[in-house]
Order: C-alpha cells, then structure tokens, then sequence
C-alpha cells in the first residue's frame, strides 16, 4: 500500500518563532551571558537600530539571522561565536526545515564579575 503526499494547506512560520528559537540555541552556548539589543544593518530593522537581540531576514524560505549577545570575562570571542553558529543554523533549521544562509554574531559586550576580597 503507498501513500501519497497531498499538500492540504500551507505553512507559515512567524519571525518571531524563529527568533525565539535563535535565543534558545544561543543561550545554551558556554561562553555566552545574555543576548543584548544590537545595532543591525539597515536592511533588517526600519531605521538601522533594531531593539530586539534577535532579527530575521526571511527571503524565499531562506534565513539570515542577526545576534547580539554579551559574552563572559574570559570566553574566546572567535571560538565561541563559531559554536554559536552553529547551533543557531542546526536549531532554526531542524525545527523549521527553513534553511539558514548565515546567522551574524554581533559582540556587543563582555561582563566582568566583581572580585572578591
């Protein structure tokens, strides 16, 4: 017996979904403290300054996300951005079969913690 595939209806997924997935992914990453509003290019946000730490740009099912994170004293910026990546592209791409061309990581800080004494 064979079964057919039939498209019944159609699939959207919001932005805002695939965002928050982003988030997820990134947080999980060590390394990373919090992900921070980020100064992105003009072509993701209205006016060039966007205040979300998350924007997609959602083209023919093809993604670019952009990521501002703060990072921890210590963390290696280029190695932890490369991890980070990754799991965003894997995370976004596995739970929507959207595919991701790049995610840009936007450092936009690091957090120090106080010393004791």
């Amino acid at each position: 017996m064979e079964r057919q595939n039939q498209t019944v209806g159609s699939l959207k997924i919001s932005q805002d979904v695939i965002a928050t997935i982003a988030k997820y992914a990134a947080c999980e990453i060590e390394g990373v403290d919090s992900l921070t509003e980020s100064r992105l290019p003009r072509s993701l946000s209205q006016n060039g300054i966007t205040t979300k730490p998350v924007a997609i740009d959602l083209n023919d099912d093809v993604a670019v996300v952009d990521i501002g994170v703060v990072l921890k004293n210590g963390a290696k910026i280029p190695e932890v951005s490369e991890v980070l990546q990754k799991a965003v592209k894997d995370a976004v791409q596995n739970m929507t079969g959207i595919t991701v061309s790049k995610v840009n990581v936007h450092v936009e800080g690091i957090v120090f913690q106080e010393i004791m004494k």
